[in-house]
């Protein structure tokens, strides 16, 4: 069967075309699938049960669920608490502020799965917390952005779940568990060149904090952070599903926030509920979209093109999957991950999985890396939230997280060559 080049050039280009364009993300992968469609004299009413089907499935009610309950833990001031319990940790060390941010990343994202979530609440004040203290502010606003990271690989994930949607219903529970050592991985890298950059250049310590201060604060944020016990817990002891689980979480967190933490109101809990709304409603444009644009790939035979483009250079897995990271590397720095998880996973899982990489494997992989392009310029969300609040020009920003690029990197390339990395605990639980 020959390839149909106009009707690959007029899906790609088109929906390149309309994003360049700025049209929102959901109608150029509408528009572009449409007129694809009309060239190639499919009928209409395949795009339509392809909408319907990218959305029929159980999995895909967990996403409003993670990220209500992550809304509501970050509105209801848990973020606050986690860095208070970071300084309880860390902050007695040389440059224990900054490993107090990595720290406090680590715990939150264990409740929000999201790496912009993170960055806009414990930046807003740790960024400032940090200049004040001596830090400089570029420096500041890398150790808060890069270790937000962390936010989209230890569960729960949005992120996570797209992907598990898009390679054709993965086990949520799995990926869950695959991603815990890189997350940890990240932040233990992250830590060591933050105390290795306060050596050289002389950052304080934190306060200090008696038994009696630290087990109180410990003690309290351990009230919120139970919503993570309940989460995987739940899901690894086989009481709960995933879904079944973000929803009781969502009942949790509204007990703890209203009653116990009384840190919100119910007029902000409407506020929470109408922005979780708003959120949901671009997710679901976008994942209905992407599925009719998905569909028309596997039809044009663009993953069959890419990957024999790849494998024309080399078979080697050491190749292949070199490839396919700086492929998404790049894109990364250009597209929303979310966006590019539901596009690109039918393309090149079938071409990892040729050389024996385990899809849960390759998921962890896809988002550790597309995680990098959240803080890269020129579309890196996170970066750009960052440097917002740092009150410092994306390119200062970008500059000073140079040695966090590369740490970064470094994790990338473990993760991806040794499989034990991602695979240890859900082969354990296996």
């Amino acid at each position: 069967m020959s390839i149909d080049w106009i009707g690959i050039s007029l899906l790609l280009g088109g929906f390149l075309g309309l994003m360049i364009l700025r049209v929102p993300i959901a109608f150029s992968l509408g528009l572009s699938s449409l007129a694809t469609v009309t060239y190639l004299g499919l009928p209409p009413l395949v795009i339509a049960q392809r909408m319907v089907n990218g959305l029929n499935s159980f999995t895909f009610l967990a996403v409003p669920f993670f990220i209500l309950v992550g809304n509501i833990m970050t509105e209801g001031g848990i973020s606050d608490k986690l860095v208070r319990v970071s300084d309880v940790l860390v902050g007695r060390f040389r440059g224990g502020l900054a490993q107090g941010n990595v720290v406090a990343s680590t715990l939150f994202g264990g409740i929000s799965g999201s790496s912009v979530a993170d960055v806009a609440s414990i930046g807003s004040f740790l960024i400032p917390a940090m200049k004040r203290n001596g830090y400089p502010s570029g420096y500041s606003v890398a150790v808060t952005v890069t270790s937000s990271v962390q936010g989209v690989l230890i569960p729960p994930s949005q992120n996570m779940i797209y992907y598990a949607l898009a390679a054709g219903g993965l086990p949520i529970s799995t990926l869950f568990l695959a991603g815990y050592f890189p997350g940890l991985l990240l932040g233990l890298s992250l830590m060591i060149i933050c105390y290795a950059i306060a050596r050289r250049d002389g950052h304080p310590r934190s306060g200090a904090y008696n038994l009696g201060e630290g087990l109180r604060i410990v003690g309290d944020a351990a009230i919120g952070l139970f919503t993570i016990v309940i989460i995987i817990g739940g899901i690894l002891t086989g009481v709960f599903t995933a879904t079944e689980s973000a929803a009781v979480a969502v009942v949790y967190a509204l007990g703890v926030t209203l009653f116990w933490y009384r840190s919100l109101s119910m007029a902000a809990v409407w506020r929470i509920l109408s922005g979780t709304l708003s959120t949901l409603a671009v997710v679901t444009a976008i994942i209905m979209t992407s599925a009719v644009f998905g569909f028309l790939l596997s039809y044009l035979r663009v993953p069959a093109v890419l990957a024999n483009a790849i494998f024309s250079v080399s078979g080697e897995p050491v190749f292949v999957l070199l490839a396919v990271n700086v492929l998404l590397l790049v894109l990364g720095m250009l597209m929303d991950m979310g966006v590019l998880i539901l596009l690109l996973t039918p393309i090149l899982l079938p071409i990892v999985t040729k050389v024996g990489v385990d899809p849960i494997q390759f998921g962890i992989i896809m988002i550790l890396n597309l995680g990098i392009g959240l803080c890269t310029p020129p579309v890196g969300v996170s970066l750009l939230v960052g440097s917002s609040i740092g009150r410092i020009k994306l390119e200062k920003a970008a500059r000073s997280m140079l040695p966090f690029y590369l740490v970064m990197l470094v994790v990338l390339l473990l993760t991806t060559y040794i499989p034990a990395i991602s695979m240890t605990l859900p082969n354990l639980m296996r």
